[in-house]
């Protein structure tokens, strides 16, 4: 079936400056087939095409997937498939209504051993709740055991796809990145690849993120000071002899990445690479690309996250870390147990109760230099729930039937996410 729908038509001129209000431009075309299999399932395929100048190209982007999507008065979502760059996913119903294109452009990046559909349902969730606002791209270039290669190789890539992503969408002019567990310090790499300073005048400069204005960070459960302090691999249970053989082996398992987590990489004499991100070196501006976004923030699960430590996740000290009495549940947000707005650091450290080993001082270090910008920490608890023992995967709804009652998680970033 196809439907033709006509919408008035606005001159174009070569290379327009996109603008958060471009109107769609020519005919908007909806076409709706189904691809037997040889299962005897159906899939559901729509195209959808507006524009005749850089939108949604519709002959460029046939070669490289096929649009999903269903259009009801409940839920009015198209779903764009990619064969080699991941997914976007926006509502293509609300935008073409509301004659303006999504101007918002948010990278979800999964973890170790995870993979683009690790974000259905937030991307889902992102797209109700602002169906005219936002494009949401579920990265998929460091999927399965490419996430062993190296927080440097993965963000090289991401970098590259993320490019690409902006490519294809000549309306967009903000950017975000919502990260989980690796993905977090990959989306770090990944940024100061892609931050651009520019001075525009003597009291103005503009900062980017590859061309974009740079909005929210947004992490989960991402072990930003690495994991191989007291307690920062929960799953270890705090014994020494095991965390300390963790470290000299990590790299067995998780290959590249291992070394950079447990801090063990020396690169031509150069110190670890998570000592290196949390300040500007050479061509990579780690720190100057998160001081750019509007808004960092840390989700971190106060308990039962056996992959990464409450501290490591948070950006804290252990002294830091609020006391059980302070943590208190929300009605709308009942996982949601404490929030924190930090500030910047001045430069002193504050007392930590173990300074004295290398580990201490490298994760002091790494403390002092991401408290260089201010975080929003929200503190996560799935204590009285079922899926308590899954934290690390439910904090994110990784799967809707495994890991729901991360749904106010999700929320509670949609509902505070700066647009």
């Amino acid at each position: 079936m196809i439907t033709i729908t006509k919408i008035p038509y606005q001159p174009t001129v070569p290379n327009p400056k996109p603008t958060p209000n471009s109107q769609f431009s020519g005919a908007a075309v909806n076409l709706s087939f189904r691809i037997a299999k040889s299962s005897r399932k159906t899939r559901v395929c729509r195209l959808w095409w507006a524009g005749e100048r850089g939108e949604m190209e519709f002959i460029r982007n046939l070669s490289r997937g096929c649009f999903r999507g269903s259009s009801s008065n409940k839920e009015r979502k198209v779903e764009i498939e990619y064969a080699n760059g991941g997914e976007d996913v926006f509502d293509a119903a609300a935008a073409a209504e509301a004659r303006v294109k999504p101007d918002h452009l948010v990278i979800m990046v999964n973890g170790i051993i995870g993979s683009a559909a690790d974000w259905r349902y937030a991307a889902e969730q992102f797209v109700k709740n602002l169906p005219d606002k936002v494009v949401v791209h579920r990265s998929e270039c460091n999927p399965s055991r490419l996430t062993f290669d190296g927080v440097d190789r993965m963000g090289e890539r991401l970098a590259e796809e993320v490019l690409d992503v902006i490519m294809r969408w000549h309306g967009v002019d903000k950017i975000s990145f919502v990260a989980h567990s690796l993905g977090g310090l990959v989306a770090r790499y990944a940024i100061g690849r892609l931050y651009k300073f520019s001075d525009k005048t003597e009291q103005f400069c503009e900062e980017s993120i590859g061309g974009l204005e740079p909005m929210n960070f947004v992490t989960f459960a991402t072990p930003h000071l690495g994991s191989r302090g007291h307690k920062q691999l929960p799953l270890l249970c705090g014994l020494p002899f095991l965390e300390k053989s963790a470290s000299q082996t990590a790299h067995w398992i998780a290959g590249k990445s291992g070394k950079h987590l447990f801090l063990n990489d020396n690169d031509d004499g150069k110190p670890p690479l998570l000592l290196r991100m949390v300040n500007d070196s050479d061509d990579l501006h780690f720190i100057s690309a998160l001081r750019s976004f509007k808004r960092r923030v840390a989700y971190a699960n106060a308990n039962y996250d056996h992959v990464v430590g409450w501290r490591t996740s948070s950006i804290r000290r252990q002294n830091e870390l609020p006391k059980e009495n302070l943590l208190v549940s929300d009605s709308k947000y009942p996982h949601i147990v404490h929030i924190e707005r930090g500030a910047i650091e001045d430069g002193i450290s504050k007392a930590s109760s173990a300074i004295g080993t290398q580990v201490i001082d490298l994760e002091e270090e790494m403390i002092r230099g991401l408290n260089q910008v201010c975080w929003e920490r929200v503190d996560v608890s799935f204590h009285k729930s079922r899926q308590r023992y899954v934290a690390h995967n439910t904090i994110q709804v990784k799967s809707y039937w495994l890991n729901s009652d991360g749904a106010d998680v999700v929320q509670h970033m949609i509902d505070n996410f700066l647009l």
